[in-house]
């Protein structure tokens, strides 16, 4: 389960950095690098609803299998991709793929232990996937650089096959059989609202500037949520099993949560393709380099998860959140700092506030999930779940665009320092709304902890 699901989640961030290598050897423009890398995020988070419905529906152990044989096909038509467009178009299948994948796993923990025993599996496996796709960058650095058989960014891709036939061989000799339940629909018209809404969420984002189509695909996404919420509210009154629970947004503070959650990832995952960015294209860092620069980023997040997840998150509940952005903020502060203290650059140069920022980060990750779910009660968790991890997805892909399009309006190969401080700025707000946001989320964490683990 664990290697699989970090197969699925290290694919939204493990090409950031090739992002460079894809505009050289494709020949691709800023935007649709964009698109080759949040392409695959918002299609897995458009998929995660529909994903865990068909399990339900048709068993989790084959859709585990469908998903992940389907993901490793996927990672290799992308290795093999001779254009942008074709690539584009191969991660946004990937993408479909792991949200076939994805929540089948947490599916099968659930039903297969239960209680303390069930404590223990998340204790592993919420801090491992966490993680996960905070490391993807350095491992697709590594790779990068290592240029195995001339390889170049399609090693990213193509590891991905081995391990998935390994890890098919496996589940399909061990996991255990149990039968869906053939009496659940899907609501294929919902599926649809949901998915074109993502779409119109991320498609205005992406570009060079701003125009009227793209306030008109915002304001047309906003009625689709709006539509998705109503559609799935006549489902339930018709007796009809919907994609999502309606009754988990007459919790105010859950819906609260939705909107943290969006601003957390949006501003987290940018950041990471950003710093990325700026070392390589604004310094001529290798993605190996690059990547190793980045080090601080990730040992900070796991020094941060670790502590809160041990110690902060069940002692201070939502104030841990509030900890964390807060020490984001000062790493941000601390960035903008080191960014003018010499006009020679090196790693070395900005690793005190990249640490600081990872362990702002890395509080935060360890606690959002559990002290939001706090405010749904347990038979709601499931579906509370899924769309927690839809919206965190789906952010992703905005954070992608939004911080990377604000990074190449600033010239980052004439100034890089000031397009890295461009986007620091855009950090920054983001940040203030994620603490003014907590203020609505439940308070006691233990009472989170409960919810989650049933």
């Amino acid at each position: 389960m664990i290697v699989a699901e970090i197969m699925d989640l290290a694919a939204s961030t493990i090409v950031n950095v090739g992002g460079p290598a894809l505009i050289e050897s494709l020949g691709a423009t800023p935007t649709q690098m964009q698109w080759g890398i949040g392409g695959y995020a918002l299609t897995l988070g458009a998929g995660l609803v529909l994903g865990g419905r068909l399990g339900d529906r048709y068993g989790r152990r084959p859709m585990f299998l469908y998903g992940l044989a389907a993901f490793s096909i996927a990672s290799l038509l992308c290795a093999l991709a001779p254009t942008i467009a074709l690539l584009i178009a191969f991660r946004m299948v990937q993408g479909v793929a792991g949200a076939m994948l994805l929540p089948q796993g947490l599916g099968l923990l659930r039903e297969n232990y239960c209680g303390p025993d069930l404590a223990k599996v998340f204790g592993i496996f919420g801090p491992i996937l966490g993680l996960a796709g905070i490391l993807g960058p350095v491992l697709g650095g590594v790779l990068v650089e290592a240029d195995v058989f001339g390889l170049g960014w399609r090693s990213v891709f193509l590891m991905n096959v081995p391990i998935g036939m390994a890890c098919f061989s496996i589940a399909w000799k061990y996991l255990p059989h149990r039968a869906g339940d053939l009496s659940i629909k899907i609501d294929l018209i919902g599926t649809m609202i949901l998915a074109v809404s993502s779409v119109l969420i991320v498609l205005p984002l992406g570009g060079e500037g701003w125009s009227r189509w793209g306030w008109a695909c915002l304001g047309s996404a906003a009625v689709g949520v709006g539509l998705f919420v109503a559609r799935q509210s006549s489902v339930v009154k018709a007796g009809r099993t919907p994609l999502v629970m309606p009754s988990i947004f007459q919790h105010s503070a859950y819906t609260a949560g939705l909107i943290g959650i969006a601003l957390f990832f949006c501003s987290l995952v940018g950041m990471q393709l950003v710093l990325t960015l700026f070392l390589q294209i604004g310094h001529g860092f290798t993605p190996g380099e690059a990547s190793i620069a980045s080090l601080p980023f990730a040992v900070g997040t796991a020094c941060g998860a670790t502590l809160s997840g041990a110690i902060l998150a069940a002692r201070f509940g939502r104030k841990v959140l509030q900890l964390g952005a807060a020490v984001q903020l000062a790493g941000v502060a601390l960035l903008k700092f080191e960014l003018g203290t010499t006009s020679a650059f090196s790693a070395w140069q900005v690793a005190p506030g990249m640490l600081m920022c990872g362990i702002g980060a890395g509080l935060v990750i360890a606690a959002l999930f559990s002290i939001i779910l706090a405010a749904l009660d347990e038979k709601q968790i499931g579906s509370g779940s899924g769309v927690l991890s839809a919206v965190q997805s789906i952010a992703a892909s905005v954070g992608v665009a939004v911080f990377s399009s604000t990074f190449f309006l600033a010239r980052p190969a004439v100034e890089p320092a000031s397009a890295l401080s461009a986007a620091l700025t855009v950090q920054t707000i983001v940040l203030l709304a994620f603490i003014g946001i907590t203020l609505f989320f439940p308070i006691n964490a233990n009472a989170a902890l409960e919810a989650q683990h049933g």
